[in-house]
């Protein structure tokens, strides 16, 4: 799941991790030898084309002797952003209804003839038209000068602050049950619980957002059918990788609601003939 053009969020990013590559005087290949991640994920990371995982900013910033505060910062937002547009692509994938079309217009009927004594009702019609109008000017004059000298005393009402779903989450406790954390904008500046690393590779981590009162879990660095499930006070809820596309990026589960003490379980299931592997961490 590449894109050609960075945004910004991942413009920033990637200028960052090239700063620090430049510092370590590592190329490509030497990068591939000291961490995890292949020359070409490099490429694909340095030039901004994709996150890269946190585990692959953390190694890197280990290698440059760089605390890991400002970089991590850059990678949630930049994160955020990715995984937000994938679910918004996903959503325009589907086929909207078409617009409706403007009705045709109707032909006005062809008028009949006017007679000299229609006429002149017509020019008395207007006449009186005309002197209305004038009265509506200035008796709405009138009115609009005495608004403007009475109203300047008058308390002006404070502009209406913006909800807090146009900026904030879209949802909190249990009304995120079972939602997805990007869309439900749960996914920004969340707190990761815990991390750990499967025997086939693949990346995992327990996710907390205070804000909406949800936890949930993700994986990458996957293949085709990997199955992640997170338990916690709710039921459990489960991802899987289904395609290329999910292999190559994060997966998600949906969210379970959590509080302050909650146990947060995950639990992995590789798609080969591997051991279900768990992990745990409290809500803090």
């Amino acid at each position: 799941m590449t894109r050609t053009t960075p945004s910004p969020e991942r413009a920033r990013l990637a200028a960052a991790l090239r700063d620090l590559r430049t510092r370590t005087g590592l190329s490509m290949v030497g990068l591939a030898d000291r961490t995890a991640f292949s020359k070409s994920s490099w490429e694909r990371y340095l030039n901004g084309k994709s996150v890269p995982p946190r585990e692959a900013v953390r190694e890197l910033c280990r290698l440059a002797s760089e605390p890991e505060g400002r970089c991590l910062a850059l990678w949630e937002i930049a994160e955020s952003e990715w995984s937000g547009r994938a679910a918004q692509e996903r959503r325009s994938d589907t086929p909207s209804e078409a617009p409706p079309t403007a009705p045709e217009p109707v032909p006005a009927e062809a008028s009949a003839p006017v007679s000299r004594d229609d006429t002149r009702a017509g020019h008395r019609g207007a006449a009186v038209a005309v002197l209305a109008s004038v009265c509506a000017v200035v008796v709405g004059g009138v009115a609009i000068t005495l608004f403007l000298v009475l109203g300047q005393d008058a308390p002006r009402s404070s502009p209406s602050s913006p909800s807090p779903s146009a900026t904030g989450p879209r949802c909190r406790g249990a009304a995120c049950e079972g939602r997805n954390p990007m869309d439900m904008k749960c996914g920004v500046g969340p707190q990761t619980l815990a991390s750990h690393r499967t025997a086939s590779g693949a990346m995992l981590e327990l996710r907390n957002s205070r804000t909406c009162g949800t936890s949930w879990a993700r994986m990458w660095g996957t293949r085709i059918g990997d199955r992640l499930e997170v338990t916690a006070d709710g039921r459990p809820r489960s991802a899987e990788v289904e395609d290329q596309a999910d292999a190559a990026a994060y997966v998600y589960t949906p969210m379970t609601t959590t509080r302050s003490g909650s146990v947060v379980r995950a639990c992995f299931r590789p798609a080969s003939d591997g051991e279900e592997e768990c992990f745990e961490s409290r809500v803090r």
